[in-house]
């Protein structure tokens, strides 16, 4: 083990990036971001202005970056490209806060009607989902339904208090699915979607223009990796997405491991449920007015997954 690096003061920390070629133009204002923001948060953020070590590689053969920086680089950059960020982060945020919203009604008003505990039921949901017993991790001997209902339990209890939850558990002992979406977070919606039966996936599937209900239910476990990037402040704007949804066919050739792939699900998600929202244009606002381009060569917005005319592509122009 590395021992740890030692601690440096701020401007220490700053007088460091500027050794390595950060070009730094008003230091009392980097200061303040510094000790507002953070240096390691903002190392993301200068990490793409760091050259490539053409003389080292991982084991993968993936490029290395030195210390020092690009010619050009400069601290303001930095910031820009950190509010460009957080203002993606809210994008992301407001789109999928309504996304959220109405899937959970589709779900809760199509299996409500079958049972008010649906999704208590086995019955009103898919064999895998419910029969299936885990064979390894700390969720062996329990079906993916019981694992679910594990955490949603926990959050009635942690909920317990509030009082429309207390009403319901007085008065009837439980949460009817049209409450108890009230206490699930995204990727509970996202779980038990994927635990609904194949036919009930596709009913809503329909609604949002989605291949089938399979495809739905992960662009829906894609869309929740994007909400908890974006949740926790995490760097979203270059981020190599994990859980990854194919591409629909008919759609422009672009790269599902990056984020604006995402942005265009949501894009399509946002006009079925809010057709005037103008979410789409405050989306085309940020891209072409608010990134750093050109102020370094090496800061392109490639790196978010834009391709060449996508703001003519009819998902972002139609009204």
């Amino acid at each position: 083990m590395k021992p740890f690096k030692p601690w440096l003061s701020f401007p220490d920390l700053l007088r460091r990036l500027r050794d390595r070629g950060l070009a730094v133009e008003n230091q009392a204002a980097a200061l303040d971001y510094m000790e507002r923001i953070g240096y390691y948060r903002l190392s993301g953020y200068w990490y793409p202005l760091r050259k490539i070590d053409s003389a080292a590689s991982t084991a993968q053969g993936k490029p290395v970056r030195a210390d020092t920086f690009e010619p050009g680089s400069r601290f303001e950059d930095v910031v820009r490209l950190y509010v460009f960020d957080k203002k993606l982060r809210l994008l992301a945020l407001d789109a999928l806060e309504r996304i959220e919203m109405a899937v959970r009604v589709d779900v809760a008003h199509l299996l409500g009607e079958v049972d008010p505990l649906a999704h208590e039921n086995p019955a009103c949901l898919h064999g895998n989902f419910t029969k299936q017993i885990q064979t390894r991790g700390k969720d062996k001997g329990k079906t993916q339904h019981q694992v679910w209902l594990d955490k949603y339990r926990g959050q009635v209890h942690g909920a317990r208090k509030t009082p429309f939850v207390a009403h319901h558990l007085q008065q009837y002992g439980g949460l009817p699915i049209w409450v108890a979406i009230e206490v699930w977070d995204f990727g509970m919606l996202s779980k038990l979607f994927s635990g609904m039966k194949f036919a009930d996936q596709q009913t809503i599937a329909a609604i949002y223009g989605a291949p089938d209900g399979q495809a739905f239910a992960r662009w829906l476990r894609s869309l929740n990796f994007i909400r908890n990037v974006a949740a926790h402040h995490s760097r979203l704007w270059n981020i190599n997405v994990l859980e990854l949804s194919p591409v629909p066919t008919g759609w422009p050739l672009m790269n599902n491991a990056r984020p604006f792939f995402y942005f265009c699900l949501m894009q399509q998600l946002v006009h079925v449920i809010c057709p005037n929202s103008s979410w789409g244009e405050r989306v085309k606002s940020l891209l072409g007015d608010e990134f750093p381009r050109g102020a370094n060569p090496t800061l392109s917005l490639s790196d978010l997954g834009v391709f060449d005319g996508w703001d003519e592509w009819d998902l972002w122009t139609q009204k």
